[in-house]
């Protein structure tokens, strides 16, 4: 059975988690085939991408199933093989999202825990139901975060209520995370509200949200002397570009910008 669906328009590429029956759980054939999705988009030409899950929940973390067949392998070869740029293979789940070229925009419902809230933290944007519940879980099975969520949980949250959610595994409501940093924004309808996101982001000169996309990654990571370098660099690519003429162009006609 297809674990992910892939479908484009009007730029936006909306990917979904297609396991509903069993809460979206990841099983290696669910984390293949999300990795395979990313890769897939990364290539393309979209402007926007909109992961989302089907049924009630986002993504109720690793399939126990998986878990135990997990237990009987060489797990320690398989987690510190580096097969995906800096990242193993359960840690790409999460980071093929922050590769992809342009904005990324997750829509969370019932239950984001573990393995499911570090794909949602790939995303570049998060709008959750007001009855999601968010959790870093692995403690609950005497784990730590291994999927690139603690390359990315330090940049949204204060050190201290990382450290009670990893530490402690209960989960938080949807209002205690945007208030805590891992939620961008709360709506009735989080699908319909990141696919209008997604649609306005769209509708903006491609090459300066890439530009912008990458520019964030290294102001996140980079020295002061390089982030203002690289702000030059990335405006130097822009400024009277073709994608940035229409954008002039079509503002002073009182129309919408068309790029080609």
């Amino acid at each position: 059975m297809a674990r992910v669906s892939i479908e484009y328009e009007d730029h936006v590429a909306h990917v979904r988690l297609t396991r509903g029956d069993k809460m979206n759980a990841l099983d290696p054939a669910m984390m293949r085939a999300i990795i395979s999705a990313g890769q897939e988009v990364a290539a393309s030409d979209v402007r926007a991408v909109v992961l989302s899950g089907e049924g009630a929940s986002f993504c109720s973390g690793l399939d126990l199933a998986s878990f135990a067949e997990l237990a009987g392998q060489d797990t320690e070869s398989w987690l510190m093989d580096r097969a995906y740029h800096d990242a193993n293979e359960v840690q790409e789940v999460a980071l093929v999202w922050r590769r992809v070229p342009v904005p990324v925009i997750a829509a969370l419902q019932g239950a984001v825990y573990g393995g499911g809230l570090q794909l949602a933290l790939g995303a570049d944007i998060r709008v959750a139901s007001p009855d999601a519940k968010l959790a870093v879980a692995e403690m609950k099975w005497g784990l730590v975060p291994d999927m690139g969520g603690m390359a990315l949980l330090p940049r949204l949250m204060r050190s201290d209520v990382l450290r009670q959610m990893v530490y402690t595994g209960r989960p938080i409501t949807a209002a205690r995370a945007e208030i805590w940093g891992l939620v961008t924004l709360i709506d009735d309808e989080p699908l319909a509200a990141a696919q209008a996101l997604s649609t306005e982001i769209a509708g903006k000169s491609p090459s300066a949200i890439r530009a912008a996309k990458r520019l964030i990654d290294v102001a996140e990571q980079a020295s002061r002397a390089d982030v203002l370098l690289e702000e030059s660099r990335e405006q130097a690519g822009l400024i009277g570009k073709p994608d940035q003429m229409e954008v002039v162009a079509a503002h002073f006609q009182g129309r919408n910008p068309e790029f080609k």
